[in-house]
């Protein structure tokens, strides 16, 4: 016996070059795909951005079914009005977060012709009547959407999600992600002014 597997107290275990600057290589390399799951998922998780969406540009896809209020809704009644569809749910943090300022925009943009309806997603009605009611309300309707079917037919991909959809009746955009004043501003605000509405 050597030495070596004297002092080990066994056969000393010869180091295979190479073998350490791989294992290395392979830890950096997954904490750099950890670090960017986290930055896109914090971008996910942030203000709304737009996104590329296969709707975007083609006609908005139909919505219709029962209200929360009790009632039933059909958007082909809302044809030539612009309008914000909020898809939304009450287990939702950013939905939370965005509520107040709908319910502001729906103050602010709907004497000027603004529309808003919600698709409530995956809730319990109790859950989702509680959830408006403490977080400014919603005069407008909300379809009810139990199994998720509305949202996938919106491409919806997380909550909470908002699309816009022009007076012809095109989905002209989508935020991903809590709603932000700026992208009202920005992609609403000028639908509203268009073709001569005040």
């Amino acid at each position: 016996m050597s030495a070596p597997e004297a002092a080990a107290g066994g056969p000393a275990v010869e180091e295979v070059p190479g073998r350490r600057p791989r294992r290395r290589l392979a830890a950096v390399v997954l904490v750099v795909l950890v670090a960017l799951a986290g930055v896109v998922l914090a971008g996910r998780l942030g203000g709304a951005e737009q996104q590329e969406s296969a709707l975007l540009g083609g006609p908005a896809p139909g919505l219709t079914g029962p209200t929360l209020e009790g009632g039933s809704f059909d958007l082909a009644d809302w044809d030539g009005e612009v309008v914000l569809v909020n898809v939304w749910a009450s287990w939702c943090a950013p939905c939370r977060r965005e509520q107040p300022l709908l319910v502001a925009a729906d103050q602010a943009l709907g004497p000027r012709g603004l529309r808003i309806v919600g698709i409530d997603v995956r809730d319990r009605a109790d859950d989702a009547r509680t959830f408006l009611a403490e977080h400014g309300g919603a005069p407008w309707p909300n379809v009810v959407d139990p199994d998720g079917e509305r949202a996938v037919e919106w491409g919806t991909f997380a909550l909470p999600e908002t699309y816009l959809v022009g007076r012809d009746g095109t989905v002209v955009a989508k935020a991903s992600g809590e709603l932000e004043a700026a992208w009202i501003d920005e992609h609403v605000v000028p639908l509203l002014t268009a073709d001569g509405a005040p």
